[in-house]
């Protein structure tokens, strides 16, 4: 177990960057702590900071925030677009890895009782962190904002759950919470009208707007029998949105929240924002994204739109992401890049990916060197990843091609297929050269004394399970793309019929030489309990890729003729 935790903070200062940089300086200090992202907003006077690290460091780095900015923000000078009551306004935690949301509203609780009891800062918890759901809502914690919380404070429905209950004039107060991931994102129209903005903003969030007489946003609010005023909900579950000006850009913008992308995912709510939009007479010109985003909301963005134009999405994970931020217009007001906003491209580990980032003659030249790895087995893998990749390439040709488009659908669902086995070989090709340095490892471990023997066997023993495994995996992953390649072959585009007889040749030897680096490493483990099962399925594996690449073969000469 290694658990993960998000934080990303919100403070009031988007404009002196030297003051950003002490607090953000503040936060990376602290051991353990990876800081991913930060965002400022000049209109907004606001910068979103994103950091990741265990649950013990990022309590620290969070009270570290809070405390510089407490220091040296002002909020008696602060003015801004957004919403906000302190000089940390939220700082929520976010369960990112083998952490439960129950225990990070467990942490976001500590979190809060030590800001209110060692900083003096009031402190208001939200979301899961919050037990009383009557003020678990961070807007209606924060309605009135800042100005108008000198007299919230002293009312008791609003007492702080931490620290004093009087208003700190220079640091306000913060709002501290868990939650699950969170999009901030804002829709940009072709108007400089809050009032227009805020009339699609209305349309769409979630509570919608106050019924008033004609649906005039000036006619007299409309009220049930308690004399309370009648909401009509608006068209998005799980999102947020006011409407704002930013000055900086001239326009004005939908700001949301999207509060649960399970419900309301990027791409619908950039549809519903549109329709409402043209429905007033107004027009979307892009969109920008505040913070970090998740990997699956780009990938299903991309999907969504590809699938609306009947075209095939089983296209690489590079070209999804760069179409769904050309759909969405990401890069209107500032340049949008990938490996900064995404949040799995900042995390993950490429240590393992040696191999795999390699151009085509720095792989060939590694292979070609005195150094017994990469060797065969990397290259098996790496033909399978060829000829799944071929495959793929049929696959999204025959769904364009004129005569063929009725079954778009089709090819891309064998497209998609082939993008998964040629990453899942992509994977295999480093595996195998990490298996065979794992064995070299054990080999190295010292054999002086019977205990040290053992020790060593047991290593040796467990790295050449490994190095019989990897291969065998290879054989099987390659061996799924013979059914994209015959598929491809009986109904594919006729043009591209010498490719997938590549592809079925590249399969096969994938196979093949995936199967020799396993019967040569069965050979130096003596548990046939172990080997045996594997050796036979891997057998019966080779006899079927040759009768299914003859099949294939004699299907491709056929059309070649």
């Amino acid at each position: 177990m290694n658990p993960l935790l998000e934080c990303v903070p919100n403070f009031s200062e988007g404009n002196d960057l030297e003051k950003i940089k002490e607090i953000t300086q503040s936060i990376e200090a602290v051991p353990g702590i990876r800081l991913l992202n930060v965002d400022p907003g000049k209109a907004t006077n606001r910068t979103v900071v994103t950091f990741i690290g265990s649950p013990e460091a990022v309590m620290e780095a969070a009270f570290q925030g809070i405390k510089k900015a407490g220091e040296i923000l002002d909020m008696r000078h602060h003015t801004g677009a957004h919403p906000r009551m302190g000089a940390t306004d939220v700082c929520p935690l976010i369960p990112i890895r083998d952490i439960s949301m129950e225990e990070t509203a467990k942490y976001a609780r500590k979190l809060g009782e030590r800001v209110g009891s060692e900083l003096q800062i009031p402190v208001y918890l939200y979301e899961e962190a919050q037990e009383n759901k009557k003020r678990s809502n961070l807007s209606h914690i924060r309605a009135g904002e800042y100005e108008g919380f000198s007299e919230k404070i002293k009312l008791p429905e609003w007492k702080p759950d931490f620290g004093p209950c009087i208003f700190d004039e220079k640091r306000g107060a913060t709002v501290i919470g868990a939650r699950d991931f969170l999009i901030a994102y804002n829709i940009n129209l072709n108007t400089k009208s809050v009032q227009r903005a805020n009339s699609v903003a209305f349309d769409v969030r979630e509570t919608g707007r106050v019924l008033r007489e004609n649906n005039s946003p000036t006619g007299k609010e409309i009220k049930d029998e308690k004399g309370k005023p009648i909401w009509v909900p608006g068209s998005l579950k799980s999102v947020k949105a006011i409407g704002w000006y930013i000055e900086e850009y001239g326009i004005a913008q939908i700001s949301m929240n999207l509060t649960n992308i399970r419900i309301t995912p990027l791409h619908i709510a950039f549809d519903e924002v549109n329709k409402k939009a043209m429905e007033r007479g107004l027009r979307v010109t892009g969109s920008e994204l505040v913070g970090l985003v998740p990997l699956q909301a780009l990938i299903d963005t991309a999907v969504y739109y590809l699938d609306k134009q009947k075209r095939s999405s089983g296209l690489n994970e590079k070209e999804l992401v760069n179409f769904a931020i050309h759909t969405l217009g990401l890069n209107e007001l500032q340049p949008f890049n990938p490996k900064e906003r995404i949040i799995e491209y900042l995390i993950e580990e490429r240590q393992d990916k040696k191999l795999a980032s390699l151009s085509l003659e720095n792989f060939a030249n590694e292979t070609a060197s005195e150094s017994p790895a990469p060797g065969g087995g990397s290259v098996s893998a790496y033909l399978g990843v060829l000829a799944a990749s071929l495959g793929a390439m049929v696959a999204n040709l025959s769904a364009h091609k004129k005569g063929f488009e009725e079954n778009w659908k089709e090819f891309s669902h064998w497209a998609k297929k082939g993008q998964k086995i040629k990453d899942q070989l992509l994977i295999l090709v480093d595996e195998d050269t990490l298996a065979f340095t794992r064995i070299m490892d054990a080999f190295g471990l010292p054999k002086a004394t019977e205990l040290e023997k053992k020790i060593r066997k047991s290593a040796i023993d467990k790295a050449t399970k490994t190095a019989i495994e990897v291969p065998f995996q290879v054989m099987k992953s390659g061996f799924e793309s013979f059914a994209l390649l015959k598929e491809m072959a009986e109904k594919g585009n006729p043009n591209s019929i010498s490719d997938i007889g590549v592809g079925a040749l590249s399969a096969r030897s994938c196979i093949l030489g995936a199967h020799l680096n396993v019967k040569i490493n069965a050979k130096e483990l003596h548990d046939p309990q172990f080997t045996e099962p594997i050796l036979l399925e891997a057998r019966q594996i080779e006899v079927e890729t040759l009768k299914l690449e003859k099949e294939i073969l004699d299907l491709v000469e056929q059309k070649i003729g």
